[in-house]
């Protein structure tokens, strides 16, 4: 498959593109990321067309090809960590243009009008729409993007490592201004995969002492690789009561374990879209003097500029595992595993 390319179809119906679909979803094993051609997108008022040159896989996909989040269109290409070249655009486009590096992210819509959206809140948006989830993602050669929900990306940056920044390191960041991390806090990261390894670098730049708690050997030794005061397993007790805490893990037995681990009017922020199930907390245990949870819901386009913008300022390092594009499933499957270090990222060839 060249999914960069566009083909001709054979009877003269236009140029096709290669790419994945959610098909079937299920576990892994059952193969639900199937190989489709379609006709090749053209863009529409607004919008970008972006010849595709790399796509972080990110858990979110996973969570799509699984059945853990419902679909809400059949056979939807996945892939919301787009960098691209703009091949075409639509009609009333003012900043893009053709030959610009570009990059699309999960934040694909909001209505604009709602009190979410007119207080700085659209990822609240009730109208809001999503990259591979409601539209055709970056798991293929071509793929459109709004461009008031574009990013511009740097030049001097190969693809691979940009592609983990557009939903990774966006969430992370936002995930970490949920922790409400006071300066020259104690942090504990539960989970140490693409977007958890991004944060923890914003974290340490702000001057944060980070305690990374894990399973994967490879992830506590990436971890302290990265400035990590310490790396234990994910059950473990840190070795100091933490200001703050994310979860990234989507693992619900590991929430009271975090909040256990808080010190006093400490904030626990859980990263996920998808958790598995709670357990019973107990309130003095794990609530009491004003321990607080809170969750995390997608992000707002300044989030992204924000964090892009700190990203390129503390020269972020993007710990990445590429994948040809014919190999996304096997993508899916590692992550899946917990076979990837860092992010994983389909290359076009």
């Amino acid at each position: 498959m060249a999914p960069s390319v566009p083909a001709k179809d054979e009877g003269g119906a236009g140029p096709l593109v290669s790419g994945w679909a959610v098909g079937t979803p299920g576990p892994v094993s059952t193969g639900p990321l199937v190989r489709v051609r379609r006709a090749a997108p053209v863009p529409g008022p607004g919008e970008l067309l972006l010849r595709v040159e790399a796509c972080g896989v990110c858990r979110t996909d996973l969570h799509l090809a699984e059945g853990d989040l419902a679909p809400h269109r059949p056979a939807t290409v996945p892939g919301h960590e787009i960098v691209g070249r703009v091949a075409a655009v639509g009609e009333g486009v003012a900043v893009f243009r053709t030959g610009d590096r570009a990059g699309g992210a999960w934040l694909r819509a909001t209505c604009g009008e709602c009190r979410w959206c007119r207080s700085g809140r659209e990822n609240l948006c009730p109208r809001s729409r999503y990259t591979g989830w409601d539209a055709d993602g970056g798991f293929a050669g071509l793929a459109i993007v709004p461009e008031a929900f574009a990013y511009r990306l740097p030049e001097d940056r190969d693809a691979a490592s940009l592609a983990p920044l557009l939903c990774a390191g966006i969430i992370g960041y936002r995930s970490l201004r949920r922790s409400a991390l006071p300066p020259g806090g104690r942090l504990g990261i539960y989970g140490f995969g693409a977007s958890a390894h991004l944060a923890a670098q914003v974290a340490l730049a702000e001057g944060a002492t980070v305690h990374v708690l894990t399973r994967s050997a490879r992830a506590r030794a990436l971890a302290l690789e990265l400035g990590a005061a310490s790396a234990g397993g994910a059950d473990d007790p840190p070795p100091e009561p933490l200001d703050s805490a994310v979860l990234f893990a989507p693992v619900g037995d590991l929430v009271p374990v975090a909040l256990a681990a808080l010190d006093r009017a400490g904030t626990l922020a859980v990263a996920g879209i998808h958790l598995s199930d709670i357990p019973v907390l107990n309130y003095q245990r794990h609530l009491f003097q004003e321990r607080e949870l809170r969750s995390v819901t997608s992000n707002t386009r300044q989030d992204g500029r924000d964090f892009l913008a700190v990203a390129d300022r503390i020269d972020i390092r993007v710990t990445a595992t590429p994948y040809p594009f014919d190999q996304a499933d096997r993508a899916l499957a590692d992550l899946a595993a917990d076979r990837v270090s860092g992010a994983a990222v389909l290359v076009a060839g």
